[in-house]
């Protein structure tokens, strides 16, 4: 008489790595950052974790836009000063593609503020984290969780403050407005710049609104008048309602 087998025994199966749930991949990340040094080693630190794949690295914000096209990545780490196309210029189109979290050696206010208005899901800045805080920031922006680490939870206390005390003042709404800024090519935060300055307010009343510094301002308005090819903000303002004429006097 033949004997049974023994009931063969399967090794169960191992744990997912930390950070990564059982039944969701990791995400894929795109690093944008003109240092090759901090882009290798974060690269190295993200992919040691097993929880997260590399799949491409940009030297400035262009080039982060067209490999995020290419590869479609589920989240871009983002740096702030890069030449050429700096990820505040790059930041309202990759938005609109995939999740972004800010990653950057800036504690400038206004550059946290400014880059989440324009979309950010999370500001890290360098030396504030843990490879362990880093990871846990990857997959809580991936799946729509804001992450900040200390300085810009700062900046936005300071922002909800200042907004409970001072509301901010409506901005009228053009009706070209959408189909100017497709036109023209302007980001988000040059279109309320815009609409700021066509309201008729100043250099400083815009910086209170926007929660940016009058120098931050003025950058927004060179690279407006330079896309709506105008020298005056009157210029500026009659090509972006619909109707410029000449002999248009200026708010100066």
């Amino acid at each position: 008489m033949s004997r049974p087998h023994p009931r063969s025994r399967h090794p169960d199966p191992p744990d997912p790595p930390p950070g990564r749930h059982p039944l969701m991949p990791g995400p894929r990340v795109l690093i944008a950052d003109d240092n090759p040094v901090i882009r290798a080693g974060l690269a190295a630190l993200l992919t040691a974790a097993g929880s997260v794949e590399v799949v491409a690295e940009a030297a400035d914000g262009r080039e982060a836009l067209s490999l995020t096209r290419h590869h479609a990545p589920d989240l871009v780490l983002l740096d702030v000063r890069m030449p050429g196309v700096d990820g505040i210029s790059a930041l309202p189109h990759l938005v609109r593609l995939v999740p972004v979290l800010m990653l950057t050696y800036s504690r400038d206010p206004d550059i946290v503020r400014e880059s989440l208005l324009l979309g950010a899901g999370g500001y890290l800045v360098h030396g504030e984290f843990t490879p362990d805080e880093l990871l846990r920031a990857v997959h809580d922006v991936r799946e729509g969780r804001p992450h900040f680490t200390p300085t810009a939870a700062a900046v936005l206390l300071t922002a909800l403050r200042h907004t409970s005390s001072h509301p901010q003042r409506p901005v009228p709404q053009s009706p070209e407005r959408l189909h100017n800024s497709v036109l023209f090519g302007l980001s988000s935060r040059e279109v309320e710049v815009m609409d700021l300055i066509a309201s008729g307010m100043s250099n400083q009343q815009i910086a209170a609104a926007c929660f940016i510094s009058e120098k931050t301002v003025k950058n927004h308005i060179n690279r407006i008048f330079a896309k709506l090819q105008s020298t005056t903000r009157s210029e500026a303002i009659a090509h972006w309602l619909g109707t410029a004429r000449p002999g248009v006097s200026g708010h100066g």
